[in-house]
């Protein structure tokens, strides 16, 4: 499943992981920088659209917006 929310168009963010010397000390040194990804909450989501019902791929804040509903099931 993609990480990329069909309403918003939010998708993951890139950054690193800095691992740290030293518990307390004054300065802190950074050992190791490693790439890692920050996913948004992407939910499978049915929703109603024009009659018919289709699943998409909706994030949370989306969701808690109101910005999409769910289909009612008859």
């Amino acid at each position: 499943m993609a990480a990329v929310c069909e309403i918003c168009d939010k998708s993951p963010g890139f950054g690193k992981r800095n691992a740290r010397l030293g518990k307390g000390a004054l300065k802190r040194r950074i050992k190791a920088k490693t790439l890692r990804r920050w996913d948004p909450n992407i939910q499978t989501m049915r929703v109603a659209d024009g009659g018919n019902t289709k699943k998409i791929n909706v994030c949370t804040t989306c969701i808690k917006s109101g910005k999409v509903h769910r289909a009612v099931s008859a």
